[in-house]
């Protein structure tokens, strides 16, 4: 698949899973998309396992109108994300322009933040299940769920139908 032409947000944040931010960055490369790896103002951050990233471009310095979706890793790093009101705001102008929305694991609560769960069908790590359902979201336990423009997987272990799913939505 070649999506040349095609540009993804990837969020990143201290504590973020180091399988779900390269595993995406790596898949949608290959596949011709310009990755941007944006963070809240750091100069670098920090996997659980300390692997370090060197974000792009800082979240206050973009608009999500010159890019075709955003996707969030999960780890702890959604936690942190959603304490930056403009992580939070660029999640939700992907959301209401109709943009792809994609997040794994524990980045559901960038979702709930962003208050755009009400009334979609996700899935999530489980431990964040009542987070997403208080939020009002159908959740449902299976590997990746597309509701419209909004993508969610569970874990690690789900990656492969995640970016399958990713780069389709892309593709369209």
């Amino acid at each position: 698949m070649e999506l040349k032409g095609k540009r993804i947000i990837i969020l990143i944040e201290n504590m973020y899973n180091e399988f779900e931010f390269w595993y995406p960055y790596y898949r949608l490369q290959e596949a011709g998309v310009q990755v941007v790896v944006v963070g809240a103002g750091e100069s670098r951050y920090t996997s659980k396992f300390g692997i370090p990233v060197t974000p792009d471009e800082e979240v206050n310095n973009l608009k999500m109108a010159d890019f075709d979706g955003v996707v969030i890793p999960g780890g702890y790093a959604p936690d942190i994300m959603r304490r930056h009101p403009a992580m939070v705001q660029l999640v939700r102008d992907a959301h209401d322009a109709g943009k792809i929305v994609a997040a794994i694991c524990h980045a559901g609560w960038m979702l709930a933040s962003a208050n755009i769960l009400a009334n979609r069908r996700v899935t999530s790590f489980f431990a964040i299940k009542d987070d997403l359902i208080h939020a009002g979201a159908h959740w449902t336990d299976e590997p990746v769920v597309r509701d419209g423009n909004l993508i969610t997987s569970r874990k690690p272990d789900d990656l492969p139908a995640f970016m399958r799913t990713i780069l389709e939505a892309l593709a369209q």
